[in-house]
C-alpha cells in the first residue's frame, strides 16, 4: 500500500495494473479490497488507483466528520502522488458522493464517470437523524450490532441466500473499521450536500449502474441520475444488491472494461 499525509489523517491506497489510470472508489463501509474481484477485468489495459478512503480500511479518520470536502481533497493528493492528471472515476454509493464534491472542486481532473449504486440526493431530513443515531450506537455498543443489521441493506437477496463467502468477505472488510471510523464517516455522509442540480453540470462520458436487488439506490435513484446528465448511459446488472461490483464481479468487470475501452 502506498501512504500520503491528507490534511489530518494518514490516507493509504493501493496500485495494480499497468496502462492510463483509472481511480475506483469503494462503498462504506469497505475498502479497497471491494475492487480485487472486478480488478481481474481490468489489470490487463489499466492502472487501477484503489483508496482506502478516509476512516475505512487503513486509512485514518482525522479529526471530526469525515466531509466530502475532506475526502475529495485526499482523493486529489492521490491523485498527484500516483502521478496522475485527468483520469477516469468509478464510485460506488460514498464514492459516488465524493465524485459529485470532487467534480464541483476539481472537474477538470475527471475524464469520465462511472456512477455506480449512489444517488444524488441529500439525506432526508429522517436519514441524516438515522445516520447520527447509527454514529452514537456504534460508539456505545460497537461496530458488530450495525455491520450485521447492514448486511441485508448492503447485499442483494440472491448473494445472501447462495453465496455465504461474499456476505463473509464483506463483514471481514467491514470489520477493519473501529466505531470511531464508522461514526465519523457516517456523521460526514449526513452532511453532504444536495447535488441533483450538480447532475445537469456533468459533461463527461457518464456511464449509470446499479443492481435490480439494490434497496438503497436502485433503479429510480439510478434514473434520476441518468435523466439529469446529458448523453448517459444507464445499466442494471441482475441479482445485485447495494454491492453490484462485489456480488457480480463478472458481470460488472465486463461492464467497466467496455466502457472504459470506449473512452481511447
Amino acid at each position: 500500500m502506498e501512504r500520503i499525509t491528507s490534511g489530518d489523517a494518514e490516507i493509504c491506497y493501493e496500485l495494480l495494473g499497468s496502462g492510463p489510470p483509472v481511480v475506483l472508489l469503494h462503498p462504506f463501509p469497505a475498502n479497497h479490497e471491494f475492487w480485487h474481484p472486478v480488478s481481474q477485468a481490468l489489470v490487463s489495459r489499466y492502472r487501477l488507483i484503489l483508496p482506502d478512503l478516509r476512516g475505512h480500511g487503513k486509512s485514518g479518520v482525522g479529526d471530526g466528520p469525515a466531509l466530502m470536502e475532506k475526502h475529495a481533497e485526499d482523493i486529489a493528493r492521490i491523485l498527484d502522488h500516483a502521478d496522475a492528471g485527468r483520469v477516469p472515476f468509478v464510485g460506488v454509493s460514498i464514492g459516488g458522493y465524493i465524485f459529485f464534491e470532487f467534480w464541483r472542486r476539481f472537474r477538470g481532473r475527471i475524464a469520465a464517470v462511472v456512477l455506480c449504486n449512489t444517488k444524488a440526493p441529500a439525506d432526508t431530513p429522517e436519514g441524516k437523524a438515522s445516520r447520527l443515531q447509527a454514529a452514537n450506537d456504534v460508539l456505545e455498543r460497537g461496530t458488530e450490532p450495525f455491520f450485521e443489521s447492514m448486511i441485508p441493506r448492503l447485499l442483494g437477496k440472491t448473494t445472501r441466500e447462495t453465496r455465504p463467502d461474499l456476505v463473509d468477505g464483506a463483514l471481514g472488510m467491514m470489520q477493519k473499521m473501529s466505531p470511531e471510523d464508522v461514526a465519523q464517516v457516517q456523521r460526514g455522509m449526513a452532511e453532504r450536500p444536495d447535488s441533483v442540480t450538480t447532475l445537469k453540470t456533468i459533461n463527461v462520458p457518464t456511464l449509470v449502474l446499479t443492481g435490480d436487488e439494490d434497496i438503497l439506490t436502485g433503479p429510480l435513484e439510478a434514473e434520476l441520475m441518468h435523466s439529469n446528465i446529458a448523453g448517459s448511459e444507464m445499466k442494471i446488472v441482475p441479482r445485485a444488491g447495494h454491492f453490484s461490483p462485489w456480488e457480480q464481479p463478472e458481470q460488472v468487470g465486463k461492464i467497466l472494461r467496455q466502457f472504459l475501452d470506449s473512452l481511447a
